[in-house]
């Protein structure tokens, strides 16, 4: 069976980075709890590459941001569907999220979210332990 993932960038303002972790933290939980293979998020540290356009310039970064990018591994696409389905009806989900979208004190603007399910390209892992 082919595995399937769900992948996201986004910015999200750099002083409410330790709050977004919190909410990062519990939300891989809540995913992992309803089904989840993995919930990876990582924050943006070398974001030029010579030649390239950069998730910066895509998602309209400011300076006082910090880019985000991650991703959702499930068993399947239907498992995805299936446990998308649960995660956006389990009240934690607005409860976490609400605060990061306060209008007055927005550190996170879903409008600058960059997101898509994605299906193997690749089936090799060059992993030392697989």
């Amino acid at each position: 069976m082919a595995r399937y993932i769900d992948g996201f960038v986004f910015p999200i303002a750099r002083n409410g980075l330790e709050e977004y972790k919190l909410v990062s933290d519990a939300v891989s939980l809540i995913y992992k709890e309803h089904g989840a293979i993995n919930y990876l998020e990582f924050v943006g540290d070398d974001m030029n590459r010579q030649g390239t356009r950069s998730f910066d310039d895509l998602a309209r970064s400011e300076d006082q941001d910090i880019m985000v990018f991650g991703w959702i591994e499930f068993e399947s696409r239907e498992a995805r569907d299936s446990v998308n389905k649960k995660v956006e009806a389990d009240p934690r989900m607005t409860e976490l999220v609400a605060p990061l979208m306060n209008p007055e004190a927005m550190i996170f603007d879903p409008k600058r979210m960059m997101y898509g399910g994605f299906r193997p390209l690749t089936n090799k892992s060059n992993m030392a332990n697989e």
